[in-house]
């Protein structure tokens, strides 16, 4: 049955929920569906989906009350035919629910919740929506449990990675010339923004006991963010500038995936963890932590290894063993790629939100 989304999304940066946001709305065009994506003019997401062939419509969400907006909102319901109405970010998930509370045609609400953070606004989950989406299980659980939401209006449906563009056997490395590594060294690479969530200052702390046992071991960060003062300082007091190297923004994830051995991120917070399934993606070993959303992806001992947040030691450990065994880090690799390919990717996430949306409006007709 052929049908209209509209997603609202007031953030105007761009991260993993903006991404998975684009990556749904390409899929589900492909499959039959009408999309339109409203969200502020000044947006990256306004810019990259107008790019990737998807409708759009701009309006400013500064605030979660903005009578303009609503009505701005009210009319693209309207005129669209829109059935299903899909909420991200706070502002938006007030405006785009109000809106359609209030509007003739009745369209389905549904509020996405993309991050493992505490919630702000409990009505834009409990009174609002009819249904709700989580990126994993660990996001589900602290919404039914943890605040009280009906279990029966909670779904989760994975974020999936692009299996074409993280595709080992096609992707090319990047030269070590390029970046000034040797040809004997072993790279351990870590992609994330720099902020302390992500766990930089555990690795950091780390790096010294892994280079004890493997001095020709080289750090790749990949990223920017706030902590990058901070992380500079930090390599330059434990004296391991040589074997850290601060890459920035890169526009070559994949690229670079293919060139590490190993992956590692000793996150402190996370909802699902895309970095670590695109990594296992590229057939890379994984080590993460057991928080968040985690270990729902890396099987432990299987694709990867978790370890204690904010344990250097056991982080350390991990890593010299994996390093150590190449055999072991191989077969972890091809088994976070047989994962990924069965659970995590995005032609998966998308017919999962397909067959669910499709559901709803079975529901709604009967």
């Amino acid at each position: 049955m052929p049908f209209t989304i509209l997603h609202t999304e007031s953030s105007t940066g761009w991260g993993g929920q903006e991404n998975r946001t684009l990556k749904e709305s390409i899929g589900l065009k492909k499959m039959g569906v009408r999309v339109i994506i409203a969200c502020p003019p000044d947006s990256r997401l306004a810019k990259i989906g107008t790019e990737n062939g998807i409708e759009i419509r701009t309006i400013k969400m500064a605030s979660s009350f903005s009578p303009f907006a609503i009505s701005f909102l009210l009319k693209i319901i309207k005129q669209e035919n829109v059935s299903i109405v899909c909420t991200h970010s706070g502002n938006d998930s007030m405006l785009g629910a109000i809106a359609g509370r209030i509007s003739t045609r009745k369209p389905i609400i549904v509020r996405t919740r993309h991050l493992a953070l505490p919630i702000t606004s409990k009505i834009t989950y409990s009174l609002f929506p009819h249904m709700i989406v989580t990126v994993s299980e660990y996001v589900k659980r602290y919404l039914v449990k943890g605040k009280g939401i009906a279990e029966d209006k909670v779904i989760s449906i994975p974020t999936g990675v692009d299996l074409k563009k993280f595709n080992p056997d096609i992707v090319k490395t990047v030269s070590r010339e390029e970046l000034n590594i040797l040809s004997d060294a072993v790279i351990v690479g870590t992609i994330a923004i720099l902020r302390r969530k992500k766990g930089h200052h555990t690795l950091l702390d780390a790096i010294p006991l892994v280079l004890k046992e493997l001095p020709k071991t080289i750090f790749l960060f990949a990223g920017d963010g706030p902590q990058k003062e901070n992380i500079e300082k930090k390599i330059l007091e434990l004296g391991i500038s040589q074997n850290v190297k601060l890459l920035g923004l890169r526009n070559d994830i994949p690229e670079l995936l293919k060139t590490i051995d190993l992956f590692v991120l000793p996150t402190l917070q996370e909802a699902l963890g895309t970095s670590f399934l695109e990594a296992m993606a590229m057939r890379k070993p994984v080590v993460g932590t057991w928080v968040g959303g985690v270990p729902e992806v890396i099987n432990d001992g299987v694709s990867g290894i978790l370890v204690e947040p904010e344990n250097p030691t056991t982080l350390a450990e991990a890593i010299i063993n994996l390093l150590k065994d190449r055999d072991k880090m191989n077969k972890m690799g091809d088994e976070g790629r047989k994962i990924v390919e069965k659970k995590y990717s995005v032609d998966v996430m998308v017919t999962s939100l397909f067959n669910f949306y499709n559901s709803l409006m079975g529901e709604t007709a009967r």
